[in-house]
């Protein structure tokens, strides 16, 4: 099906793992997706994660090396490349999101989808991206995304509407990774977990 990421003109491969490079060099933080899903499978003890929309691997690779059970998808070459690159050890998977049940055999405790995953995938799958997602998930298993919100790009109460429509409920929503409060604004981090 494609996606709009493949249509931008945004760095590739280790030109982009280069920003996360020089953030880390600064001594800022860049772990803030792995950190907040640690602590959410913390409290249930889940240990498997998807990483829908992985790019280079940065949020799985560090929930591997935290003892998570990591699979990596993404429609991006070039991305996944740099993924495999780097950890050879863990499951790359080239693939749509909209089509993920059809690449994957085993069902999660989490998916991330960090960055603004849901804002790059092909117009109009977003809903089909969001049921193929939860239909990986177990019982009680948290869909947790982040994403941009400007005008023309999905809205929250769309993306809600998708998430109910495939069976999960909103659990908390972030400003940030970091869990600052939501009180509207440009960027949400949203949990919702599968229901039943």
């Amino acid at each position: 099906m494609g996606s709009r990421w493949q249509d931008t003109s945004a760095p590739r491969g280790d030109d982009y793992d280069a920003r996360w490079r020089k953030l880390a060099a600064e001594g800022r933080s860049i772990h803030g997706e792995a950190d907040l899903v640690a602590s959410l499978l913390g409290a249930s003890g889940g240990t498997r994660v998807l990483d829908a929309g992985c790019g280079t691997g940065r949020v799985a690779i560090e929930l591997a090396a935290r003892g998570f059970s990591v699979i990596g998808m993404d429609l991006d070459a070039q991305m996944l490349s740099a993924a495999r690159a780097k950890a050879p050890q863990l499951t790359w998977i080239e693939a749509d999101l909209s089509e993920a049940s059809a690449h994957l055999d085993t069902d999660f405790d989490a998916v991330v989808m960090a960055g603004n995953v849901m804002i790059f995938v092909e117009r109009g799958s977003e809903g089909r991206v969001v049921e193929q997602l939860a239909g990986r998930l177990v019982p009680g298993g948290l869909l947790v995304a982040g994403f941009q919100l400007s005008t023309g790009r999905l809205t929250l109460d769309r993306y809600d509407d998708h998430a109910t429509a495939a069976g999960l409920e909103l659990v908390d929503r972030w400003a940030t990774w970091e869990r600052e409060p939501f009180r509207g604004g440009d960027y949400a981090v949203s949990a919702h977990a599968k229901r039943g």
